[in-house]
């Protein structure tokens, strides 16, 4: 192979190589920024996704992702402004909006710029939470903070780092483990209290109910032994004055009948041995001869 050709070759790569220099691509997921000897002269959004040119050598492209990004903060201890901490683990939701910006304050680090991010997260939440009582943080007021927050947030990193802050979210507030211990003691306590008292209570009712039932039960039991009473002496009364009225009709006959009556009861034994004058009015009608 001849010089010539040689040198021929090593042109076309060159040329080949700024041809394929001049050429870029800008995907709809990211954002760009065309730099002229590190000057800012272009920038691409989502509207100029496609294939795009370049001066070789004097531009470069430094490309960034357009998408919304998750900065997941670990938990950290916020106070209040009765001075109690709580644990608050939250995340926020980020894209790249001014790129001009983005890239001058952060040189378009990413590691950077959520740094400079969780930062200025945990001033704002220090301050909102600052200003609330526990009942306001955790319940109250959680919603309000959180877009007082992310709209300050937001407003701060735009002016200062070109980024959109879209979204704020607490996934949990929790207290420390020597409050919660305190706290979860405390609760007991109370639960033991109310249930005692609960108790008290139903044993009070129940003396109140039982001494009811026993006083309904003594009415019932007197009036019932009355009424019985009254019964079995009007029972008396009719059988008396029938046993006056039998009597009064045939004397003789009824005390017939009643000794009778008296010796069966003495005599149906068998074995009944008796100690008694022969001439006993008990034996008056055993020895009398009847007509």
């Amino acid at each position: 192979m001849s010089v010539r050709t040689i040198v021929i070759l090593v042109l076309l790569i060159i040329v080949g190589a700024l041809l394929f220099d001049t050429l870029f691509i800008v995907h709809e997921r990211e954002r760009a920024l065309k730099l002229r000897f590190g000057e800012a002269v272009s920038v691409y959004g989502d509207a100029d996704a496609g294939l795009h040119f370049k001066i070789p050598i004097a531009e470069e492209v430094r490309v960034f992702d357009g998408r919304i990004l998750t900065l997941d903060t670990p938990a950290q201890r916020y106070f209040t402004i009765e001075k109690k901490p709580l644990i608050v683990d939250l995340f926020v939701k980020w894209r790249v909006g001014d790129v001009e910006r983005y890239y001058t304050a952060t040189s378009g680090d990413e590691q950077r710029a959520s740094t400079q991010l969780e930062d200025r997260v945990n001033e704002g939440l220090r301050n909102q939470i600052g200003r609330r009582d526990m009942h306001e943080v955790i319940s109250g007021e959680r919603d309000l903070l959180m877009n007082e927050l992310t709209a300050n947030l937001n407003g701060v990193m735009s002016e200062d780092f070109g980024i959109t802050v879209i979204d704020i979210r607490v996934k949990r507030i929790d207290l420390p483990d020597e409050v919660s211990d305190a706290v979860f003691d405390r609760m007991n306590s109370e639960r033991e209290i109310e249930a005692r008292q609960y108790r008290a209570t139903g044993q009070e009712i129940a003396i109140g109910i039982r001494a009811d039932a026993d006083r309904q039960a003594t009415v019932i039991s007197a009036e019932a032994q009355r009424e019985s009473e009254k019964i079995r002496g009007d029972g008396d009364a009719n059988s008396a004055e029938i046993y006056a009225d039998a009597y009064g009709q045939d004397p003789d006959f009824y005390s017939f009948y009643r000794s009778i009556n008296a010796y069966v009861k003495v005599f149906e034994g068998g074995n009944t041995m008796m100690v008694m004058d022969p001439s006993s009015e008990f034996f008056r009608f055993l020895k009398e001869e009847q007509p």
